[in-house]
């Protein structure tokens, strides 16, 4: 077949690392650079194990290690569980806004107040990025896929997810929130609005990014069923597959 990606602006691997998610193990990111592409094109790459952030597009390339599994969820099967009904009601005060990407002060304080905590909690590296970082990290680049979900609690902003809405996807790109909300599970609602507004617009699957099994952080993506998993990352002209999580 033939690729509809155009030549990227840079390709690049990192030094190989130690990885962040499992003990002992090292990690290595390919990295490719567009400064725009079509939601199609984008649509195009995640479906082959890509991820965007930004203008960059990556994928690991491990050298021993490949338990970074791209996974999907299929909107129109999806039902709650009991579990997650009860997240929904415990967040019924909060409103959802979807809105044209954007940063300001608002987004900054609760992005690092919520960076903090993790750091905390998780060992993270400290962050205290500026208006100017934060855009050049997370809204960089010609990309008209991207949309922001504000979350409310009254009229305080308590989250910001960022998706890219796709001709035939949602991709869960990144959400952070206010630590004083994480008591009523706030990961999980996100994402369950993620999925009622794809089922919304009629979308057939939502992409979480990568599942790691042994890696507490990660290893809630697999609790949405009916999900499929990549077999295997191919090149931009071979036929990607995917298979149900479950066989």
């Amino acid at each position: 077949m033939t690729s509809p990606i155009p030549e990227e602006l840079l390709r690049t691997r990192e030094t190989p690392r130690n990885c962040s998610y499992i003990s002992g193990e090292t990690a290595c990111l390919e990295y490719r650079l567009f400064r725009r592409l079509r939601s199609s094109q984008v649509e195009y790459l995640l479906s082959r194990g890509w991820r965007r952030f930004g203008v960059n597009f990556f994928r690991p390339t491990c050298p021993s290690c490949t338990k970074c599994i791209p996974i999907r969820i299929r909107v129109a099967e999806f039902k709650p569980s009991k579990s997650q009904r009860r997240v929904q009601r415990k967040n019924s005060q909060i409103t959802v806004a979807r809105v044209s990407p954007t940063v300001s002060r608002e987004h900054l304080d609760l992005y690092h107040r919520w960076h903090e905590d993790m750091t905390d909690r998780r060992g993270w590296a400290e962050a205290n990025s500026t208006v100017e970082e934060y855009a050049s990290g997370f809204l960089s680049g010609e990309f008209d896929c991207l949309h922001e979900l504000r979350y409310f609690d009254g009229t305080q902003l308590v989250g910001v997810g960022l998706i890219d809405v796709l001709p035939n996807s949602l991709s869960s790109a990144y959400f952070y929130h206010d630590p004083e909300w994480r008591p009523r599970a706030p990961g999980t609602f996100s994402l369950l609005c993620e999925l009622s507004l794809a089922k919304h617009l009629g979308l057939e699957y939502v992409y979480l990014g990568y599942w790691i099994e042994e890696c507490p952080s990660m290893a809630y993506k697999n609790r949405f069923p009916p999900s499929e998993i990549l077999t295997e990352f191919v090149d931009d002209d071979e036929e990607p597959t995917w298979r149900m999580l479950s066989d």
